[in-house]
C-alpha cells in the first residue's frame, strides 16, 4: 500500500499555497537541490571530463529511462532520455511513417497538445505526408486503410479527456497503421500501460507530474518489435553506434539507443533521477485510484459550490486523467484571482479553469481549500479586480 503522507513529504510545498497546477510543473523534490549540488560538487568539479566514464553520465539517459519505464509500462531497456519533447514526437514520428512505405498519412485530434500538431505539421510538408486532424470522438472513426501513424496524446491538455489506447491501437493495427502516443499528461498521473496496449512509440516530458524540474528532458520510448528497424530522419552524434570513431556516415545505434540525438543534459537528468526516487515505493494501482478520489471530490464540491462555472472534463473518471477543467466566461480573470488567493491553478483559452491534481502530493484537503477559496472567488466577486484582466501583466 502507498504511503501518500511520505511521498507528500518528499516535495517542497510552499507555505500557504495550494498547488494544482504540477501538470503544468511539477514542484521541487527535496532531494533534488543536494542531489544537484553533490553532483556539481563532486562530480563536475572535481572530475571534470573524466566524469563521462567515472560518474555514469554517458549512460545515464539509458539509467534514468530504465526507471520511468514502469511508470510506463514497459521494460528495462527500452526508454532513453533527452532533447526535448518536440524532438522526440519528430523523432518517433518520422521512424513510424518510414516503416510504413507507401502510406503517407498522420492522423490526430484537435485535443492533442499544439506542438505536437506542429510538428507533425512540418515532418509532413518535408515528407510529402498529410496531416489529418479530427475531433477526439471522432478518431476511431477516422482510421482508414491508407493511415499511416495514429498520433495522440492519451490525456487532453485542456479538458483531461484520456483515450482508450488499447482499443485506438487495435483499430490502427488492423488497418496497417503504427501508434505514436504522447504520455506528457499521463506518465506519473495515470496507470499507463503501453505493453499492455500493444503501442509501438512512445514520448514524454519529465517536468510534470514527474518533477524534473523546468526544462527537463523528455523521454521516448519504441516497442522492442521495431527497435532495430527504426530510422529517425533526425540522427545524432549519441544514437551513432560508435559517437567516438567521429565517421563520417551514420550507422545506427543498437535498440532505442538510436533514438538519442544531443549530448545528455546531465544536471537536468541528475535533478530527475533525484525526483524518481519517490516513485520506488508507489505502485500504479493506488496512485490511479488516489487520482480519480480527489478529482471525483474535487468535481462534487465545486458544483455543490459554484454553479456559476461548467464541468469541461468527462464526468467518468475512467475516461479522465488526473486534471479537471471547469468553463466560465470571465475563466482568466477567476484564474488570476485564485492565485492571488493561494490556489493555483491555470488558464486555457477562451474559458477553462484548469487544476491538476498530483496524487503524490495533492490530499483532500487540498480540495477542499481549493474549492472553498473558488466559491469565495466568485461569490464575492473578487475577479472583477481590473488587474486580474490585463493579460499583459499577468502571466
Amino acid at each position: 500500500m502507498t504511503d501518500f503522507t511520505a511521498t507528500r513529504r518528499a516535495f517542497h510545498l510552499p507555505a500557504g499555497i495550494t498547488y494544482l497546477d504540477g501538470n503544468s510543473l511539477g514542484p521541487m523534490p527535496v532531494a533534488a537541490r543536494d542531489r544537484v549540488a553533490a553532483m556539481m560538487a563532486d562530480e563536475w568539479s572535481e572530475m571534470l571530463i573524466t566524469g563521462w566514464n567515472k560518474a555514469g553520465w554517458y549512460v545515464q539517459p539509458r539509467r534514468v529511462g530504465d526507471r520511468i519505464a514502469r511508470l510506463i509500462g514497459v521494460g528495462p531497456g527500452e526508454v532513453v532520455m533527452g532533447d526535448t519533447l518536440s524532438i522526440k514526437v519528430f523523432q518517433a514520428v518520422s521512424a513510424a511513417l518510414a516503416l510504413r512505405p507507401g502510406r503517407r498519412v498522420i492522423l490526430s485530434d484537435n485535443g492533442n497538445f499544439p506542438s505536437d500538431l506542429y510538428v507533425a505539421e512540418g515532418l509532413a510538408r518535408a515528407v510529402g505526408a498529410e496531416l489529418r486532424v479530427v475531433a477526439p470522438e471522432e478518431v476511431g472513426a477516422a482510421i482508414t486503410p491508407d493511415l499511416a501513424v495514429l498520433m495522440l496524446t492519451e490525456v487532453d491538455y485542456r479538458t483531461g479527456r484520456r483515450h482508450d489506447m488499447a482499443a485506438l491501437t487495435a483499430l490502427a493495427h488492423r488497418a496497417g497503421a503504427l501508434t505514436v502516443w504522447d504520455l506528457a499528461h499521463s506518465a506519473g498521473a495515470v496507470d499507463v500501460d503501453l505493453a499492455g496496449a500493444d503501442a509501438d512509440f512512445a514520448v514524454g516530458c519529465t517536468y510534470k507530474y514527474l518533477n524534473g524540474g523546468p526544462g527537463a528532458p523528455a523521454f521516448i520510448w519504441t516497442h522492442p518489435r521495431h527497435a532495430e528497424a527504426a530510422q529517425p530522419i533526425l540522427q545524432g552524434w549519441m544514437g551513432h553506434e560508435a559517437p567516438f570513431a567521429f565517421d563520417l556516415g551514420y550507422r545506427p545505434a543498437g535498440g532505442v539507443e538510436r533514438m538519442r540525438v544531443g549530448t545528455p543534459p546531465v544536471i537536468a537528468l541528475t535533478a530527475l533521477d533525484a525526483a524518481l526516487d519517490v516513485w520506488d515505493d508507489v505502485e500504479l494501482a493506488d496512485l490511479r485510484a488516489r487520482s480519480i478520489a480527489l478529482t471525483e471530490a474535487f468535481i462534487k464540491g465545486v458544483e455543490a459550490a459554484c454553479p456559476d462555472v461548467t464541468l469541461n472534463s468527462p464526468r467518468d473518471p475512467q475516461r479522465r486523467g488526473s486534471q479537471v477543467s471547469f468553463r466560465h466566461p470571465q475563466g482568466y480573470a477567476v484564474m488570476q484571482a485564485l492565485i492571488a488567493e493561494g490556489v493555483i491553478g491555470d488558464f486555457r483559452a477562451p474559458d477553462v479553469l484548469r487544476f491538476g491534481f498530483a496524487p503524490l502530493y495533492n490530499d483532500l484537503d487540498d480540495v477542499g481549500r481549493a474549492v472553498e477559496t473558488l466559491a469565495r472567488v466568485l461569490r464575492d466577486g473578487l475577479w472583477n479586480d481590473e488587474k486580474f484582466h490585463d493579460k499583459a501583466a499577468v502571466t
